[in-house]
């Protein structure tokens, strides 16, 4: 539900954190905003953003790493057109934020003595899909360290061969401020916490890596025995799977896809292609296509920012706007695209709640959140069993896709070479490579065990960094080119 009062709420502790220590109030806003409105600009807004971050890392059962840091600073943008002008400042002062929007303004012509009616303050609706906790004070440093070592001792615990073990944990305490040239005013207290547990696993002279992890929106309790224990069992199995790997054979041939984070696939050669920006410019493979079928008939892709405490999950997005659930493609036919305010105002729709940016430092584009297929109704077995030959993928490493073509290429961490229905042995370095708009329409099952991924996901655009989530249930797709090494 879209409501003002949580962000009533989190504005007054934006207030408290970046605007009351430095003797600023709503009205030096405005004035800031009022000097960049007296050129003739389409859009401004000024983003400002408090960040606590804190990091610990234990290898050969000895904290290697522990890092603390606080960022704080105001980013200042103005829009005319397609042209964006920003400046930002880690000097949250009354001075600087007027320097800012004296500069960007110069976008745009000035218009003469134009007389610039203050708007009415607005304070802009959202959700409440997360605690505005501080993760870093959830637990003490002690208890934060002991956690890593019950991690290790765990993974250490399961298997003579394990020989190495890596855990991190990080906490990050987020807060912005959007302030908007139509007086909107917005603002999120985003909490956020991550675990990450690397094995490595010898047998015979040879070495293998396998990882797991997860985190979200809320404190460091999440993490409880039996959660860190299913991170330390999904690296341990990775990393024993992978000593028994056999080179991966290569050609065209079916592959399945598993459910939960192959789903990275599906964000890469298909989410990005439906960013806003891409489409506005005609560079995606998706571009004039909205309401055409772009892929089997059961596909349907959901961008969906409003899942409780999820890691790509937001109250409201990076320009103040609250997060939506959006149909991306319906039943194979493509629906809509992923916007931003700029890229939406200039294709004629709506914003999708979907202007992200890393930080204050970083002007904001169309971005998404959680990105993910929904569940069909084939049972995962019988998903397999309908392999004759080919390739059942259910983790994968990095990847990269070329927007304007659609071609992508992935590395499987975990495969298995399939025959007659039958599992036969896992592979190592398999690369899937194929076209994601073709890759769409050669869906042949779907599977009913949709899984969201469990928190780890990290998205990179132009530069800029921000958490994700994705996510599907097991598919089969036929006729991909695999790589190998066979």
């Amino acid at each position: 539900m879209i409501s003002r009062e949580p962000t009533i709420e989190r504005l007054a502790t934006a207030q408290r954190l970046l605007l009351e220590p430095f003797g600023l109030t709503e009205t030096h806003l405005s004035r800031a905003l009022a000097e960049i409105k007296a050129h003739k600009v389409d859009d401004a807004d000024l983003y400002f953003q408090y960040t606590r971050s804190e990091g610990w890392s234990l290898e050969e059962g000895i904290v290697k790493t522990g890092s603390f840091s606080i960022d704080q600073g105001v980013g200042v943008r103005a829009v005319s057109g397609e042209k964006t002008a920003f400046a930002y400042s880690d000097d949250i002062s009354e001075a600087s934020l007027l320097d800012a929007a004296r500069t960007v303004r110069t976008i745009s012509a000035a218009a003469g003595n134009v007389r610039t009616k203050v708007p009415a303050r607005k304070v802009a609706g959202g959700r409440s899909l997360y605690q505005g906790v501080d993760p870093i004070a959830t637990l003490d440093s002690t208890a934060k360290v002991q956690l890593l070592e019950r991690a290790e001792k765990l993974a250490r615990s399961k298997d003579p061969r394990v020989a190495q073990v890596m855990a991190g944990l990080a906490s990050e305490y987020d807060v912005v401020m959007v302030a908007r040239a139509d007086g909107t005013l917005a603002a999120d207290v985003r909490p956020l916490v991550r675990l990450s547990i690397t094995v490595i696993a010898e047998q015979n002279g040879r070495r293998e890596v396998g990882s797991g992890g997860g985190g979200g929106r809320f404190g460091l309790a999440y993490f409880d025995d039996e959660r860190i224990e299913s991170y330390v069992d999904d690296a341990v199995r990775a990393a024993l799977t992978n000593l028994e790997s056999r080179p991966a054979p290569a050609g065209e041939m079916t592959v399945v896809l598993g459910s939960g984070w192959p789903g990275i696939l599906l964000h890469e050669a298909i989410g990005h292609g439906l960013e806003g920006d891409f489409n506005r410019k005609g560079s995606s493979a998706f571009s004039g296509r909205i309401g055409k079928r772009v892929a089997a008939k059961g596909v349907t892709v959901l961008d969906d920012g409003t899942i409780a405490d999820r890691r790509g999950s937001l109250n409201v997005d990076d320009e103040g706007n609250a997060s939506q659930r959006n149909v991306l493609i319906e039943d194979g036919i493509l629906r809509g695209y992923i916007q931003d305010s700029l890229n939406a105002r200039l294709m004629g729709v709506k914003s999708t709640g979907n202007g992200r940016r890393e930080s204050y430092a970083h002007i904001p584009m169309p971005r998404m959140t959680n990105t993910y297929m929904l569940g069909g109704d084939r049972v995962p077995e019988e998903i397999v069993a309908s392999i004759k030959k080919g390739l059942y993928a259910t983790n994968f490493g990095g990847g990269q896709v070329d927007i304007t073509s659609g071609k992508f290429v992935f590395s499987a961490s975990e495969a298995y070479w399939v025959e007659n229905g039958k599992i036969q042995y896992p592979v190592k370095g398999a690369t899937i490579v194929g076209n994601g708009p073709d890759a769409l329409t050669r869906v042949t099952m779907i599977g009913n065990d949709m899984k969201l991924d469990s928190g780890v996901g990290t998205c990179g655009k132009e530069g800029q960094s921000v958490p994700v989530g994705v996510g599907q249930p097991t598919l089969r797709i036929d006729g991909l080119t695999v790589g190998g090494t066979a």
